[in-house]
């Protein structure tokens, strides 16, 4: 085994979009575990919008990643030294390895990856993270009921085609919203959308929300925001009363700063008093969450969405980069929706 390892580290704060002299390819020594540790070679590494505001040096649920410091994130690879007693080598270990070739972690702190069922790479995203966001907050906040109509941004994404597939199969109506055509038709065609907008066809929120008007014409009952933005605006007057919005993300102010604190209203439409107004008046719930707060759920959603995964109910997109060192540019794309499916990275 070599004694030297690859990460990418910070090298500099994004002002606004990251570009790639925001990262660095180190090599450094191999770590080694200590009680209770193991030691993963990474073979895929995940991609998510929230790395984006890891970047930088503002206020939120989690510390910023420090000039030098390892880029944050989930990954998936084989046991090859290990000090705990619930791992052998050769394992499976899914675990917070960060953008590495390998990575040493607390036993406790990584889950066993079963390599002999559904592609390890579920681990990063439909039986992942994303995919329990998806699980939690369509069910625990959305609430969603039989013929309800339900709108979710990002529709091809690991969240939002969760979110889409989970509400079809309770029977609402389910209006996916994407970027281009080409994700639209595959929001419909795979993932059984009854409609699907796209939004680079529409100039602004006005034109938008004409749009969704005629796809939802029942109204909106639960809106899944994990975007933001223009897609946010059009929503919000369709809102029927009594409706719900489950709030994981705002990808489309990320670039902003501040995890989107820094963003701009987009147009006269989105205004503080427009927004309190619209929840006032129609008894809106509007409820955020981070789905590292609700990990005591994970054993629930696998028992519900992995067997479902399994026999083909839930379909899974994934998309696959080759090689750490094109990490940087991959997720630089994924954050403008160049990505088709769940952005990995594959390290070996």
């Amino acid at each position: 085994m070599s004694d030297q390892m690859q990460k990418i580290v910070l090298a500099s704060r994004p002002d606004g979009a990251p570009t790639p002299e925001n990262f660095r390819l180190e090599s450094t020594d191999m770590p080694q575990p200590g009680d209770g540790e193991i030691l993963v070679e990474v073979h895929y590494m995940s991609l998510d919008p929230y790395m984006r505001g890891r970047m930088d040096d503002a206020k939120s649920y989690a510390q910023p990643v420090p000039i030098g410091g390892l880029m944050e994130g989930g990954s998936v690879g084989k046991v090859i030294a290990s000090k705990d007693p619930s791992f052998a080598v050769g394992d499976f270990a899914f675990g917070a390895f960060g953008w590495a070739t390998h990575g040493v972690a607390p036993a406790k702190q990584c889950q066993k990856v079963d390599a002999e069922g559904v592609p390890i790479t579920a681990s990063l995203g439909v039986l992942g993270m994303p995919g329990l966001t998806g699980w939690y907050g369509l069910n625990e906040i959305g609430q969603p009921k039989e013929s309800e109509t339900l709108v979710v941004a990002a529709a091809t994404g690991p969240v939002g085609s969760i979110v889409g597939q989970l509400a079809k199969a309770k029977g609402l109506r389910t209006v996916g919203i994407a970027g281009g055509a080409e994700k639209c038709e595959i929001a419909t065609r795979d993932f059984g959308f009854d409609v699907c907008l796209d939004h680079h066809a529409y100039d602004d929120a006005k034109s938008l929300r004409a749009a969704l008007k005629e796809a939802a014409p029942d109204g909106i009952d639960i809106y899944y925001e994990n975007v933001g933005g223009k897609v946010l605006d059009a929503v919000l007057p369709l809102m029927n009363p009594h409706g719900r919005i489950p709030l994981c993300g705002m990808i489309a102010w990320y670039n902003a700063g501040g995890l989107g604190a820094e963003a701009e209203a987009e147009g006269a439409g989105l205004t503080a008093p427009r927004l309190w107004r619209t929840i006032l008046v129609n008894f809106l719930t509007v409820r955020g969450f981070i789905i590292s707060n609700h990990w005591n759920k994970l054993p629930q959603f696998l028992g519900e969405v992995a067997p479902m995964v399994a026999d083909g109910r839930v379909k899974v997109k994934e998309d696959i980069t080759e090689g750490l060192e094109n990490a940087p540019q991959a997720f630089i794309e994924m954050l403008t929706g160049g990505n088709t499916g769940k952005a990995i990275v594959k390290v070996k």
